[in-house]
């Protein structure tokens, strides 16, 4: 589920759920439901200057963001150096040039897309709308669509057969073409001469891949991986309501699964003066789940890829010498559980934990890992693999690396749970020599703090926010930390005067009755403290982040509108704290942390009266939905009535890549005891399945066969089947059930005959 968090909020199927108590003066009519789906777009309009997260043009002398006035977007451009601020192109213009050329109504103050990159000495702006990308002239303004991108959903990185000899790979020194045909490699001389092969053993079942082939800086070698195929599983969807035809349409998607055979990838080497191969022994990377493309070193004198061994549980950067092909581990990273072996980002709700920066052409490395139980930086020397000292430490976690300097030998990075008595999720900026003397905080406001580094590395920017406090955007100069501009400064106080109230946050201990569990609580509309409040959770369990917001944001849970508390949690099992924490996932998905979720329920009702846990709801999508679904199934004494939508409800179903990374491999008995569908008999609580037949994030079949197994067990409930929708199966429709199921079976309410009603609630949005 990886880019899974992000994806999520943008789904307004998947919003938060909340449930009040006994205490409702009146029954709920339509028009609370209409506030409820629609008040996030009313407080919208109520905030000043908000601006969005900054980025830099590629001199790193002048940066843009976007800024959000009454639910107006403006994209603004700012000099670095002058302080120089103005729009960034002239909004007018552009959305009339892409109207003409996509034939669809754009409007200049909400032009669709977020970000953008300038070329052609800043003529000519590149953007994507809906996966493809866009150009327009910014002095004519005139814009062309190019070429769709590969879907967004791409399950088999496999590297293709290529067999098209006009398809070339150009040496550094420009004297030889390298091509595959008939799966093998070819060298072709510039004049066009000569037709060398280099191999003649490649076929459609062991091909040399053209697009993993990387001459060395000095044109005396090449490498590439010869791919043995894995399994092609497939999986099938019929489109029963097509909007362009009447009759379904059919499709197929690959799409690997726990447990599959994997491609097999393999690095060869060849001499190009020879015209002759390299032997290299592969008993260093025998298993691999990946192997990382291949980096040739600057001098030529070889190359490294990194190995992920399949099971997670070793990650070994390996060295091949190009005079030789002797292969080195250079860096090994173990662990008895996982290594959470995608990139460390500034994301919370999507971040791995692999960073690797190569000083001075290998002679060090910079290494994050969690080998002492945190995830911190290590320096190693890159020509022995041995450990020269570890940067960073402590019971704390390094969250990114935002810019390294090899010149003075310093880090800027971001981190949480250094600061004493914050929440331990507020990232903060620092740097640190290599050494790992010098560490300097830069960043002193107790909140959550987003960083962006310059690519030159002379500034960096600041956008700070808490859940309770409007953002700002602060420019400084990195060689001394000092403040050059106040960027933008976000005006709520229409919006507070309109009775909107940030959530509270709160903690409690865990399972271990050591560690600080945190969440928030979304109030209901017209809050008394004086009453009691039915509770609904919204979950998100995913190991791949941490989900309770942390920065500010205007959004409400449409559920508060209608006197439910809504919260959420991040439990144990999730990211962004201890290894211990993240550990409590693996093998064991069924966890989600309910363990620590139900303490944490059990002292906010203890510290609030208004909180009521009589009664609890949850609801969750994608993994959040196999959450809900596990909460009836294992932890029905607490949790009473739930909607899962478009959950992976057994993870042997699901993608591989994400299942793997946190169930195991091989497959084992613990995919079935966290089987939601194996476990279907024990549901005691009140259930709403929702599914998009389109859903190619998840296996809509998952839900199916959750159903099939309710329904054999005997099992009664809800379930919504939503046509031609993809994950999460947004819109109103969907959201609007969910209201329904909450309403009707915590508050003991009937909803409203919607279809006696003329109103725009179920109509497509």
């Amino acid at each position: 589920m990886y880019k899974l968090g992000a994806f999520m909020l943008a789904l307004p199927g998947l919003a938060a759920a909340q449930g009040p108590a006994d205490n409702i003066a009146k029954p709920l009519v339509p028009s609370d439901y209409e506030r409820a789906l629609t008040i996030g777009a009313q407080y919208n309009q109520l905030t000043v200057n908000m601006p969005d997260v900054p980025f830099w043009l590629a001199d790193g002398e002048a940066f843009v963001y976007r800024r959000t006035t009454q639910g107006k977007h403006q994209f603004m451009r700012v000099d670095a150096a002058t302080g120089g601020k103005q729009p960034a192109f002239d909004h007018t213009r552009l959305a009339a040039a892409l109207a003409r050329a996509s034939l669809k109504n754009y409007k200049a103050d909400n032009l669709p897309f977020d970000r953008f990159e300038l070329a052609g000495d800043a003529r000519m702006i590149t953007f994507t709308i809906d996966n493809t990308p866009w150009t327009c002239d910014l002095v004519s303004y005139g814009c062309t669509a190019n070429a769709m991108r590969p879907d967004v959903y791409q399950y088999d990185p496999t590297p293709p057969a290529e067999n098209d000899p006009e398809n070339t790979s150009i040496s550094p020194d420009g004297k030889w073409l390298a091509y595959t045909t008939k799966y093998n490699i070819f060298l072709r001389s510039e004049d066009g001469l000569q037709d060398i092969p280099l191999t003649w053993d490649g076929s459609e079942g062991n091909y040399y891949a053209l697009s993993t082939l990387r001459w060395s800086p000095d044109s005396r070698h090449l490498a590439a991986y010869r791919i043995r195929p894995g399994h092609n599983r497939q999986i099938h969807y019929i489109e029963s309501s097509p909007t362009d035809d009447l009759q379904p349409k059919y499709s197929s998607m690959t799409y690997p699964k726990p447990g599959d055979a994997l491609p097999l990838l393999q690095p060869v080497l060849f001499d190009i003066i020879m015209q002759s191969k390299i032997e290299i022994d592969n008993a260093s990377f025998p298993n691999p789940y990946h192997l990382s493309p291949i980096k040739w070193w600057k001098d030529g004198r070889g190359f490294t890829f990194e190995y992920n061994q399949r099971g997670h549980q070793l990650y070994r950067l390996v060295e091949v010498e190009a005079a030789t092909g002797k292969v080195r581990a250079l860096i090994d990273e173990r662990s008895i559980t996982f290594i959470d072996y995608q990139p460390l980002v500034m994301n919370q709700r999507n971040t791995g934990k692999f960073f690797r920066y190569d000083v001075e052409d290998g002679k060090e490395i910079i290494w994050a890992s969690e080998r002492d139980g945190y995830e911190h930086l290590y320096l190693f020397d890159g020509r022995t693999g041995e450990l020269k000292n570890q940067i960073t430490r402590g019971d704390w976690v390094v969250r990114a690396v935002y810019y390294v300097d090899p010149v003075k030998r310093q880090i800027w990075f971001g981190a949480s749970g250094k600061e004493k008595g914050e929440d331990p999720y507020f990232v903060h900026a620092y740097r640190v020599d290599f050494d790992g003397s010098g560490l300097t905080a830069l960043t002193p406001e107790p909140a959550n703090h987003h960083i962006e580094f310059s690519p030159n590395g002379r500034y960096y920017l600041d956008l700070w926010s808490r859940i309770d406090v409007p953002p700002r955007l602060v420019l400084y100069r990195a060689s001394d930390n000092a403040e050059l501009m106040q960027v933008e400064s976000a005006d709520i106080s229409k919006l507070i005067a309109s009775g909107w109230q940030p959530p509270l946050s709160f903690h409690a201990k865990g399972r271990d009755a050591e560690t600080d569990i945190w969440g928030v609580i979304h109030k209901p509309l017209n809050f008394d403290r004086n009453k009691r409040y039915p509770v609904v959770e919204n979950i998100y369990a995913g190991p791949t982040g941490s989900f309770v917001p942390k920065s500010f944001s205007a959004l409400v849970e449409p559920l508060t509108q209608m006197g439910f508390i809504v919260v959420q949690i991040d439990g144990m099992g999730t990211n962004n704290r201890s290894r211990a924490f993240h550990d409590i996932a693996w093998k064991n998905l069924k966890d989600a942390g309910f363990p620590d979720r139900i303490l944490w329920h059990k002292a906010a009702s203890a510290k609030y009266s208004w909180y009521d846990i009589s009664n609890v709801g949850i609801f969750g999508g994608s993994a959040g939905g196999q959450n809900a679904v596990s909460a009836l199934l294992f932890h029905s004494d607490f949790y009473k009535v739930a909607v899962a939508n478009s959950g992976c409800y057994d993870n042997r179903m699901d993608k591989i890549w994400w299942n793997e990374q946190w169930m195991g491999w091989p497959v084992g008995i613990e995919y079935s005891l966290s089987s939601a569908i194996d476990n279907a008999h024990r549901l005691q609580g009140k259930l709403m399945l929702i599914v998009g037949e389109m859903d190619r994030n998840v296996d809509p079949s998952s839900t199916f066969q959750m159903a099939d197994r309710l329904i054999k067990a005997g099992k009664y409930f809800d379930m919504l089947v939503v046509p031609s929708a993809d994950h999460g199966a947004p819109g109103n429709y969907s959201e609007l059930k969910l209201l329904d199921f909450f309403v009707r079976n915590i508050l003991g309410q009937i909803p409203p005959n919607w279809n006696a009603l003329s109103i725009k609630l179920l109509k497509p949005n």
